[in-house]
Formats: C-alpha cells, sequence, structure tokens
C-alpha cells in the first residue's frame, strides 16, 4: 500500500432532518465544528443551533463531542450543555432539528475531502495534457502498455512536471495524493481505484465527474472523490470496455460490462446522461461467502441454510426472486457452491458474475451488437445452445426475458438443479413474473400450457430482500405444489421471515420462522441420506 492510499482517522456525519438526508465524510486531523455559521465545518441553518453549537474531536483514539451552545446537545438520548462527552467509535447528535449520527471511520488518504476549486480543475488538465506529450507512447511496444509497465515511467513523468509547477500546487502529503490521483487517473479508474481497493465500499456510484456515491454497509452515502472532468471518466470507461471488445459512444451510449475482479459495470454517457458519463460498480466481494457465513449475517437461519444447501444437492430446480441490489445474485453464488463437484455446470450471463468454484464449469456471457448493430448473441441463445452441451446444471445469472420459457424447459428435460433470478417482490409475483416472461418468447403458446410448464419446472422459489437499514434476508422460501382449481399455480410456503420492529438505531428486527409444512422434495433428502437423527429436513 502506498503512502497516499494508508488509512488515516475521518469522521462519517449523517445529518437528517425535515427534507433533509445528507451524508459526509470529513478529515478528523483538528476539531470539527457544527452550527448555523457559515464559517463551521458542518453547516445547520437553523434558529434553534448556536452559531457554534458543538465540536467533534478525537482524543486518545477515540471520539468525542464538546456542547458550546446555549441550549445544549442531546447526545445519545442525555443532555449535555457547556461539557465534554466521549463517545467511542460511534454516536448520536440532536442538534436543534436535525439529528446527527457520526462515525469514527479510517478513510484510504487517496480519496479526497473536498470538491476540486476550477482553478485546481485547470491546473489538474495543464498537468494531464503535459503528461500525454511528455510520454512518448507511440514508441512503446504494445507488451508495455500494461498500467503496471508505465506505472513508474508516468509517476516519474509526473514528478519532473509538478516539480516545474510547484509554486501553483500544494506541498507535502497532498501533493503526493494529487500525482497519484492523476497516476490512476491516466493508467486506470482515478478517484474510483481507492473506492475499489476499500473492502467497506460494496457499490459505487458515479453520477458525474465531481458527484459520487457508494454504499457502505448497505448505506448510501456521498463521497468527496472526484474526476477531474468528463473527458477523465470517457477516458476510464474505455480502459474497462475496450479489452473486453465492447465499445461506448454516441451511437451506443450504453455498456455492461466488469472489472478485472469481475465487479459489474454499467455505464451511460451523453446524450442519454444529462449530467455526463455516469457510472455504477457493483463490486465482487474478495472474500466468497458460504451460508455459515450468511447465518452469522442474520441473512437467514440455520433450518433456512440447511434445507437450502440440501435442495442444491438433490438437484430441486430454483427460482430467486428479489428486487434491485436486493443480493439475489449473491445468493445464487453461495447456493451454488452447493452443487457436487463432479457435475459439469454451465453459466449464462449478461455480464459475468458467478463465480462457482467447481472444477467443471462453463461460464457463457452475452454479447452485445457490434458496430453495424449485427452479431448481438442473446441470453435466450446461449440457453438454447446450453442444451447441447451435456451439462448436469445451467444455472443462468437473471431471466429478463423469452429465455425463461428455454429455461424452464431445460429444467424439465433432464437438467434438474438448474437455477436463476428474476425481478419479482413476492414468490406469488415471481410466477407471475415468469409468465410473462415465458410470453415474451413470442411462440403465442396459452397462458395455461405456460403455467403448466412452470408448475412442472420450478421447485422451490427463495425471496430475497433489502431493507430500510440497509440489510439483506431471505424473506420468503415457498415451494410449487402443483396447480389449483382455477388452473392458476399453487405455492405453499416453507420459511418466512416477520419484521417485528426497528431499534433506535435504525436496524430492523424480527425473527425467521418455519411454517411448519413438510416440502415434497425431503422423501429426497431420505434418499440421498442428508436427514440426519431428529432433523425433518
Amino acid at each position: 500500500m502506498t503512502a497516499s492510499a494508508q488509512a488515516v482517522r475521518h469522521v462519517r456525519l449523517h445529518v437528517t432532518a425535515d427534507g433533509l438526508d445528507e451524508q459526509l465524510t470529513l478529515t478528523l486531523d483538528r476539531p470539527l465544528s457544527l452550527g448555523r455559521d457559515p464559517e463551521c465545518d458542518v453547516l445547520l441553518p437553523s434558529v434553534r443551533v448556536s452559531r457554534k453549537h458543538v465540536s467533534l474531536f478525537e482524543a486518545g483514539g477515540r471520539l468525542s463531542v464538546r456542547d458550546h451552545s446555549s441550549n445544549g446537545t442531546r447526545v445519545n438520548g442525555e443532555q449535555l450543555h457547556l461539557a465534554d462527552r466521549e463517545l467511542g467509535s460511534t454516536g448520536r447528535l440532536e442538534v436543534g432539528p436535525y439529528l446527527v449520527r457520526v462515525q469514527l471511520v479510517e478513510v484510504p488518504e487517496g480519496v479526497s475531502q473536498g470538491q476540486p476549486s476550477g482553478e485546481l480543475v485547470g491546473l489538474r488538465r495543464r498537468i494531464r495534457a503535459r503528461l500525454l506529450d511528455d510520454l512518448d507512447l507511440v514508441a512503446l511496444g504494445h507488451e508495455q502498455m500494461t498500467p503496471e509497465r508505465m506505472r513508474p515511467e508516468v509517476l516519474e513523468a509526473l514528478e519532473r512536471i509538478m516539480e516545474s509547477l510547484a509554486s501553483d500546487l500544494p506541498s507535502g502529503a497532498a501533493r503526493t495524493g494529487l500525482r497519484d490521483e492523476l497516476c490512476d487517473e491516466v493508467l486506470g479508474l482515478g478517484p474510483l481505484e481507492p473506492l475499489l481497493r476499500d473492502s467497506s465500499v460494496s457499490e459505487i456510484m458515479l453520477i458525474d465527474a465531481a458527484t459520487i456515491y457508494v454504499e457502505r454497509g448497505g448505506r448510501v452515502e456521498r463521497t468527496a472523490a472526484h474526476f477531474t472532468d468528463d473527458t477523465a471518466v470517457r477516458a476510464a470507461l474505455e480502459r474497462i470496455v475496450t479489452p473486453l471488445g465492447r465499445r461506448i459512444d454516441e451511437s451506443s451510449p450504453i455498456v455492461d460490462a466488469r472489472l478485472r475482479d469481475g465487479s459489474r459495470v454499467n455505464a451511460v454517457i451523453p446524450p442519454l446522461a444529462l449530467r455526463g458519463p455516469c457510472i455504477t460498480i457493483r463490486k465482487f466481494p474478495s472474500q466468497r461467502l458460504t451460508l455459515a457465513r450468511l447465518v452469522e449475517l442474520g441473512s437467514l437461519s440455520e433450518p433456512m441454510a440447511r434445507f437450502l444447501g440440501r435442495a442444491v444437492r438433490v438437484r430441486v430446480n430454483i427460482v430467486i426472486s428479489g428486487g434491485t441490489g436486493s443480493g439475489k445474485t449473491t445468493l445464487l453464488n453461495v447456493l451454488s457452491s452447493a452443487i457436487p463437484e463432479h457435475e459439469r455446470v454451465v453459466t449464462i450471463e449478461d455480464a459475468a458474475e458467478l463465480a462457482l468454484a467447481q472444477p467443471h464449469v462453463v461460464s457463457l456471457e452475452a454479447r452485445p451488437p457490434n458496430m453495424e448493430g449485427v452479431g448481438a448473441i442473446t441470453i435466450r441463445a446461449l440457453v438454447k445452445n446450453a442444451l447441447r452441451m451435456r451439462p448436469d446444471r445451467i444455472v443462468v445469472g437473471e431471466c429478463r426475458g423469452g429465455e425463461a420459457l428455454d429455461m424452464l424447459q431445460a429444467m424439465n428435460t433432464g437438467h434438474d438443479g438448474s437455477m436463476t433470478t428474476t425481478h419479482a417482490n413476492s414468490p406469488a409475483e415471481a410466477v407471475q413474473r415468469l409468465e410473462t416472461l415465458c410470453l415474451m418468447a413470442g411462440l403465442d403458446l396459452p397462458l395455461a400450457a405456460i403455467r403448466r410448464q412452470i408448475a412442472a419446472s420450478v421447485e422451490l422459489l427463495v425471496q430475497q430482500a433489502r431493507f430500510a437499514d440497509g440489510s439483506r434476508r431471505v424473506t420468503r422460501i415457498a415451494e410449487i405444489v402443483g396447480m389449483d382449481e382455477r388452473g392458476e399455480v399453487e405455492l405453499r410456503e416453507l420459511f418466512r421471515y416477520e419484521q417485528s420492529g426497528t431499534c433506535p438505531g435504525g436496524e430492523i428486527e424480527g425473527e425467521f420462522l418455519a411454517t411448519g409444512s413438510i416440502p415434497r422434495c425431503v422423501g429426497r433428502f431420505v434418499t440421498a441420506g442428508l436427514l440426519e437423527g431428529g432433523q425433518c429436513f
């Protein structure tokens, strides 16, 4: 880790009031003031807030608060007036009408803590332009153009350029940080690089060159990281999509891609994105999750995890449903780890995210059309081709079109144990979603035939949800038991999660319950020797 990427002390603040919900991260190198005076580090414009109401400071490695106001401050629910109080690493302040949640954190130093001034943006552009002139890229061979080989040369060139502009630049660590930022911008993904290295960040959302949000612990917050300008963002995008044989330009302004570590990237550029290039990166987890780990995190109960693991082993066909960002693909990855190693698995995705650990896995990825608008290979075409590849199981990252019908046929023609995901808010809605997707196949099948196909193919529906506190849980496990007297697919619930309340800190409370229904696949558990004494399933 370079000096600029070392962790330094910061305080993260989440400020809420009527009509306000703002998050920011500030360096804790001095006491930070909160009040209605514009000179305060955090401005709280209200007549109920003193000019300098309260300050935060670090003492002995712990966060403390000092009240300066005439009305006092409520700290973790207790009144504080003209005195100090230790918070530890987290705390809750009530300042007039504002609720301020504070947390002592360590943030990579390479993440800038302020928006660039116009003068600094102009200076960064000058340095970058001189750098590109200074580097003789034409003379370099293709094998020398890798970021690893070019980084020492780029850093050396940046040192020379910045030395000539020393009077206009900051000194010390700030200058070193600027140098490393510019190097990352030229060779990598610029200010996104420290965020990609930050293990607490699960998603990165760039709205424009100067506005970047991240998701930490299920909560979205704004960072102070920024690109120099839209040109730098476009250059970073080109470095992502070009090695994958994809393109992004005005004629094709949307692209799905992935980073070398498997993280999924979606990008939209003008004219569709009005504020400039927009990038969303869903990071690939550095550590492989397991069912046991999901139980520890409270995503499901131990009986639910045991049941799902056994269902995968005895080749039950499973559909995982949920909303965007609810953790469907993560759960699909975890369940796939229960597939026996001797089986041949074919995975099919729009942008590859699945990472199965089994040795016999064929990974297929859909292809968009080329510059002439031809050559596209759809997920549906890949599902049809997978049937000719002698798979034991087929795993489709997400069904969102006519491929759902082909997937159901695969499940019903000797490829038991296949799995996929789809967008829906409940198991019942997941069935309706599958019906709609099958109708999109364009075969003019009657709805009754599609419902019979679903009832004969899909065995389990697993509902995943993301809650207000950022946690993700399996909220329902239901099985399809056939058709009812009205000709509709009949579901029977096996497990559910019931929310009982919300803690003062915003955390969701609830419990996982078994309904008492015995699943139809329990006989296969017995045959496979998976049931232990005293256990039902």
